[in-house]
């Protein structure tokens, strides 16, 4: 079979797959020499058979289904097979990878080539893995994030050397994205990179200064769970927590 059928053929089998799942499924399609799908392979959260599969034909076109909240599925074509897909499920980026230690990856499945029959074996097998795998990441992601007040934001170091927070109210959460903290659409957690430490220790010193026109203290919360006292004044500039290193990831590539 050739590559323009080869694409057709997938791209008709998820579309009609998106309509038929639980919920609201979107459906995009990939191909060719595509940064996309460089990320892509290294987010599919499987070390089974899609895996297997990814090491021996690199990833040439895929149909990726998204969901609202940020759920994804990937759909693939089996290589050497007329008949039949691969779907399996993709790694939120919006997590830090130490949020993924411990969790069970969600393998994959295989489908044939009929999108309704299909759509009842993602719902009923694949989405509830999902579903579960998510739910410990997503709680992995708050566990060690200490919790904000109103009048104080408590900025807590990660492994990886970013800062992360969960503050409390509207002002102090435009304060943390208007200095370059990034919110989670799934855990309402901020982050700030570390991977430029001046960069990092000028935005937590503008973050102070602005939060406390507000009223509002800042602290920082140490990997050994002491809490620093409040930022009240500028600070040296801040380099990752001592011993933290970034955390290998256990998503599959």
């Amino acid at each position: 079979m050739h590559h323009h059928d080869d694409l057709e053929r997938l791209a008709s089998f998820a579309d009609v797959l998106a309509g038929e799942l639980p919920g609201a499924w979107s459906s995009t399609h990939l191909t060719g020499h595509n940064d996309g799908l460089a990320e892509l392979t290294d987010r599919i959260w499987d070390l089974d058979l899609v895996a297997e599969s990814l090491a021996e034909h690199p990833l040439q076109q895929a149909a990726v289904l998204s969901r609202p909240d940020g759920a994804q599925l990937v759909v693939l074509n089996r290589p050497g097979e007329d008949d039949g897909f691969l779907i399996a499920a993709v790694a939120p980026r919006a997590h830090p990878d130490e949020a993924y230690r411990g969790v069970r990856e969600p393998n994959g499945i295989v489908v044939a080539d009929d999108p309704f029959l299909g759509a009842e074996q993602v719902a009923t097998d694949l989405l509830a893995r999902y579903e579960s795998a998510l739910a410990q990441v997503r709680h992995h992601a708050i566990a060690d994030i200490e919790p904000s007040r109103p009048d104080r934001v408590v900025l807590t170091w990660q492994p990886e050397g970013h800062l992360a927070a969960a503050p409390v109210g509207e002002a102090a959460a435009a304060v943390l994205a208007a200095n370059g903290f990034v919110k989670g659409e799934q855990t309402g957690i901020y982050r700030l990179s570390g991977d430029d430490t001046t960069e990092q220790a000028r935005a937590v010193r503008e973050t102070g200064r602005q939060l406390r026109e507000r009223g509002i203290d800042v602290a920082l919360q140490h990997p050994s769970g002491r809490i620093a006292p409040s930022v009240t004044a500028p600070v040296a500039p801040l380099t990752p927590a001592p011993g933290a290193a970034r955390a290998s990831t256990v998503r599959s590539r």
